[in-house]
């Protein structure tokens, strides 16, 4: 097989692959306020006392956890519309599949932080009059989130990754960008490695960060 790869055409349209990255960008960005936010919210209706609260956030939890996230992509974009007359445009629709699948995983990081708070901390709640937002807010939120960060980093490195999904259903992100390039130019392996590093690049250092607050967590328990 005589095949002389070249870059040149892929330079040459790179901004392309930039445009493409910025709408990565957004739906990852988006993705993850909708996943920190909720998921802890929804970690608490999954630990509460009440079944009717407790059993429909679990069972959402499982759905997402259970499913594949390309076949929630593909629900979202074409069943919800037909459902409950919904039309959003690509991107928000992106953010609301991706967000949402982000939710039950966070959710479930939020879970193992809130029970790893010691339950002296939550009487003192009670013996200082605290309500329950109170408690949820001051006591529980900074000590479960900080238990759980390497974990929602890690989550939020997969929904970068799996962000690539969307180009399925036309959203004209990174991946998608891409494969419009490779499909033009019949270079495929050159565009597809350019692509493939543009995600490394971005997930590495995030990935470092993990490892070293990770460090840094067990140096705190140790001392």
């Amino acid at each position: 097989m005589n095949y002389s790869s070249s870059f040149t055409y892929v330079f040459d349209n790179f901004d392309k692959l930039l445009q493409g990255l910025w709408i990565t960008l957004q739906l990852t960005i988006a993705a993850n306020i909708i996943g920190i936010v909720f998921g802890f919210l929804l970690s608490l209706l999954a630990i509460s006392k009440f079944r009717l609260i407790r059993w429909p956030a679990q069972l959402y939890i499982e759905f997402f956890r259970c499913t594949p996230v390309l076949l929630q992509v593909i629900w979202f974009f074409y069943c919800l519309p037909i459902i409950f007359d919904i039309y959003l445009d690509p991107v928000p629709m992106g953010v609301l599949a991706l967000g949402l699948n982000l939710m039950a995983f966070n959710a479930e990081a939020y879970r193992s932080g809130v029970q790893a708070i010691p339950r002296e901390q939550l009487d003192a709640c009670v013996a200082l009059s605290l309500n329950p937002f109170q408690k949820n807010l001051y006591v529980i939120l900074p000590q479960a989130f900080r238990i759980a960060l390497p974990v929602l980093i890690t989550n939020g490195i997969s929904i970068l990754q799996q962000s690539s999904l969307v180009a399925i259903v036309s959203v004209a992100d990174l991946m998608y960008e891409g494969k419009l390039l490779a499909t033009d130019s019949y270079r495929p392996f050159e565009t597809y490695s350019i692509v493939a590093l543009i995600y490394l690049a971005m997930a590495l250092p995030i990935g470092q960060m993990v490892s070293w607050i990770e460090r840094r967590q067990e140096r705190t328990l140790h001392s």
